[in-house]
């Protein structure tokens, strides 16, 4: 074969490579087109998140007829981080965080779970502790910063030099757990979980906030997202939105918008990329 041959051919193959290539980026962009990412983290390992979270993903998957990937974190820390640099299309957030997208990454809340949250500063009852001062300097079991739970032990304990020894725990479940066990004197936890622990004894609970949101990201364009928006709102009238609601333990999902989170992005303030 001739040097001029050789360099007729050469060409060929480097159209063929190019061609493939272009055609995997146009499967890789279809693919993404129709994935919505789905980020949760309140307090549940990754396994518990994905059972949990299973009938959410799939009744989300029908409304949109879109594929939804669940996105989980191994601690609220790293929840942050990701959230930070990565931004999800659709999150299930704490208060404080839902505040952070909506004020600061133009995200737009579409709902929220139901009734309202609060946290409550628990030991044994045979501790027999009626106040917080009573637990500066001992054990107290919490998810660890940017949690919910930490930043509200930050405002009853704001003194630095009187505070518990935090014990830095996964999910408020192991948290509850080490109170139980006497390896902790304390644990900080939603209110709500508390009420089937009758050996638990409430020593502070906190204000009240609004309960978790759900918040739509700025590249989820507006028709796919209020297709969402009313599909939250609908899901008690299908059996697989009733089946959504049921695996998270309300009745329905509540209308609700940026207004009500507004200002508790503060609490956040101090982290590391606020």
């Amino acid at each position: 074969m001739t040097t001029k041959s050789m360099r007729v051919i050469r060409p060929s193959f480097q159209s063929g490579y190019l061609f493939v290539f272009l055609l995997l980026m146009l499967l890789v962009g279809t693919s993404k087109a129709n994935e919505l990412t789905l980020a949760v983290n309140l307090g549940l390992t990754a396994e518990q998140a994905a059972e949990k979270y299973k009938p959410l993903v799939r009744y989300l998957g029908q409304v949109t007829g879109q594929r939804i990937k669940l996105q989980t974190s191994a601690n609220m820390l790293a929840h942050w981080e990701m959230m930070r640099r990565e931004g999800y299309d659709l999150v299930l957030d704490n208060p404080a965080f839902t505040a952070y997208r909506a004020a600061k990454m133009d995200y737009t809340v579409i709902g929220k779970l139901p009734d309202v949250l609060s946290f409550t500063l628990v030991t044994h009852v045979d501790e027999m502790m009626f106040e917080p001062d009573e637990m500066i300097g001992r054990g107290v079991a919490t998810q660890a910063s940017p949690a919910m739970t930490a930043l509200r032990l930050v405002e009853i304990y704001s003194n630095p030099m009187r505070q518990p020894s935090l014990i830095r725990v996964n999910t408020h479940t192991e948290a509850l757990e080490l109170v139980m066990k006497g390896k902790a004197t304390g644990a900080m936890v939603p209110t709500g979980m508390i009420a089937g622990y009758q050996e638990l004894n409430p020593v502070y609970t906190t204000e009240q906030t609004p309960a978790p949101g759900i918040s739509v990201s700025a590249r989820v364009g507006p028709e796919l997202r209020d297709k969402i928006h009313q599909g939250l709102l609908d899901a008690h009238k299908s059996p697989s939105g009733r089946a959504m609601l049921n695996a998270l333990n309300v009745p329905n999902i509540e209308n609700a918008n940026n207004a009500i989170y507004a200002g508790m992005e503060h609490m956040l303030e101090g982290l590391h990329g606020y």
